[in-house]
């Protein structure tokens, strides 16, 4: 086993950060605040949107403590991604994606935590105006992959005789 594991796959949390925050200075800069551009009618459009809370805007609504918590939040996983990425042998391929994916997108909303104040949001998925799903970015796609991915290696894995011999 390497003694760097996995980390080869950050060239993927790098892609991941770089095209979650490009994306993000060009709907900043061309978009109006909850601006609609729709692309697919009644199902996608792009939007401006910002999120000073968490996932479907999770303490949104608070004074401002919120955002420290949630970078706090996202050091820490960032490090424990890392930690488990160096430590993933070389036949887990599957998992150090999934991991460099999660780290990419962890870092990409972090740094606008940190640096904004709030994470920049604006892929809309929608049914006409009648449901619309909490806008995202790049950084929170990557992440949701990732999250999935984890999911589904966790299901694929065998178990070994002594985890099947317990009651």
């Amino acid at each position: 086993m390497s003694r760097l594991g996995q980390l080869g796959w950050l060239w993927l949390t790098i892609l991941v950060i770089a095209l979650d925050q490009v994306s993000k200075h060009w709907f900043v800069a061309n978009l109006s605040l909850y601006q609609q551009i729709p692309v697919i009618d009644d199902l996608f459009s792009w939007t401006l949107a910002y999120n000073r809370g968490a996932a479907f805007s999770f303490l949104a609504a608070e004074s401002g403590w919120q955002r420290w918590l949630f970078a706090l939040i996202a050091v820490v996983v960032s490090g424990v991604l890392l930690v488990w990425l160096k430590r993933l042998k070389s036949n887990e391929r599957w998992t150090a994606i999934a991991l460099a994916l999660v780290l990419g997108g962890a870092l990409g909303n972090l740094y606008d935590r940190v640096f904004l104040g709030h994470v920049v949001d604006f892929i809309l998925v929608h049914w006409k105006t009648q449901w619309y799903f909490p806008a995202f970015n790049v950084a929170d796609s990557a992440i949701t992959v990732g999250a999935l991915m984890l999911i589904v290696d966790i299901f694929k894995k065998p178990q070994s005789a002594n985890e099947l011999e317990q009651p």
